[in-house]
């Protein structure tokens, strides 16, 4: 048995959470002899039912239970002539389950109940925007992604799956659902946001999750439809922003030392990429048209599939480097690791900083990470995007690393 002060407030959430559920179904039931089986008092019970039960114990929540999803039938015989669906009786079942989990935790349950009584209350909503917004193409593609990220991610073993353990196909099958997840954000923005700004908006934000994914969705995106190169782009560029803001994040949590050291550098880099981003960015709304693109799939898995292989290339050629060198180059062994991660490159060599010395070579070591992580990004940018997209964006994501090395050097000088 609960504590009395526990039961008492699990009977409350559970009324509760029947009256908040109720409330809508009540609004929605309609008036006269074809009226819904269930209102705000049928909600209220059943969810006290639910809590009564669970506090007598399983078996009488069971029985309650069966009774309960009986009496649901019942009443979906008397109205299924004038009302097929079965929102109602489906909701009435939940809250039942609610109030019972109500007297378990009754912080998860309210939360929970509040969800369903926002679906419920979204219903033309929800129709309006499966049948007259969502294509198609987007049902096909979101389902794709789902699956992607929720049925094949889960099934791939964490674990090389080859002799000189360098293949991981689940982390490999990660940069997959990345570029898909990126592609589709870019999408949603283009539909939201507009053709001027959509693209920029979301490489800043995508930028975040992986740069150089971002790169190849926005070139994806350019390619397939030249009047948003611009955008694609800027989006692409400023995604380049996150990778500094990121570096100097794990940077400050490694070693306080090597990110004093690279303060000046980091920020140089960052606003560059800001600066090369505004521009395009300028461009975009200056020279794309409101509504003259059909903006076709959300994404192209082929797309996802090169994407893996070309960036899985240049972590095995990076592994295969790293050990044949050894760890006694600190910034031959920074570089290979920034082919696949600048930000596991800056990891490793600013874990190493101890003396004035090792912290200089460790700074080194973040910056030739950075170097070799932006070739990655070209490789990205000119194999998935079309030529005049990977000559707009090759300067700015050179000028990334330059100014990062030159601000370092005049440091060093000036000391």
């Amino acid at each position: 048995m609960l504590p009395l002060e526990d039961t008492l407030v699990g009977l409350a959430v559970a009324l509760g959470i029947g009256l908040l559920i109720g409330t809508e179904r009540e609004r929605n039931k309609g008036q006269g002899a074809n009226r819904a089986i269930a209102g705000v008092r049928t909600f209220a019970l059943t969810s006290l039912a639910g809590a009564i039960a669970l506090s007598i114990g399983e078996v009488a929540l069971g029985i309650l239970g069966v009774i309960v999803g009986l009496l649901v039938v019942v009443g979906y015989q008397r109205t299924r002539s004038h009302d097929p669906g079965i929102t109602t009786e489906i909701a009435q079942l939940t809250t039942f389950l609610l109030g019972a989990w109500a007297m378990r935790q009754p912080g998860l349950a309210a939360g929970v109940g509040v969800i369903v009584a926002i679906v419920l209350a979204s219903r033309s909503r929800l129709h309006t925007f499966i049948h007259r917004v969502l294509t198609d193409a987007e049902v096909h593609d979101g389902l794709l992604l789902a699956a992607a990220a929720l049925v094949i991610l889960p099934l791939l073993p964490d674990k090389a799956v080859d002799p000189w353990d360098l293949i991981n196909v689940r982390r490999l099958w990660i940069l997959v659902v990345l570029l898909m997840a990126i592609n589709a954000l870019g999408y949603v923005a283009l539909r939201a946001l507009g053709t001027r700004l959509g693209l920029p908006i979301a490489g800043l934000v995508s930028g975040f999750v992986s740069s150089t994914a971002t790169i190849g969705a926005m070139g994806a995106r350019a390619k397939l439809h030249p009047s948003l190169r611009q955008g694609a782009v800027a989006g692409a560029a400023l995604s380049s922003m996150a990778t500094v803001l990121q570096l100097a994040i794990v940077i400050g949590l490694t070693n306080l030392a090597a990110l004093r050291l690279l303060l000046w550098p980091l920020v140089a880099a960052g606003l560059t990429a800001i600066f090369y981003g505004a521009v395009f960015t300028l461009r975009s709304v200056r020279g794309s048209p409101e509504g003259e693109v059909a903006l076709g799939r959300p994404f192209d898995p082929r797309t996802a599939l090169l994407f893996m292989v070309i960036l899985g290339c240049a972590l095995i050629g990076s592994t295969l480097l790293t050990r044949w060198f050894g760890s006694s180059g600190l910034l031959m062994a920074a570089a290979f690791a920034g082919f696949a991660d600048a930000h596991a490159a800056a990891i490793s060599a600013a874990s190493i900083a101890g003396s004035d010395e090792t912290v200089r070579l460790a700074a080194m070591g973040v910056l030739a990470g950075l170097t070799s992580n932006t070739v990655s990004k070209c490789v990205a940018a000119f194999s998935l995007g079309d030529r005049q997209y990977g000559m707009q964006l090759l300067p700015g994501l050179l000028l990334l690393p330059a100014v990062a090395w030159g601000v370092f050097a005049l440091q060093q000088f000036s000391a």
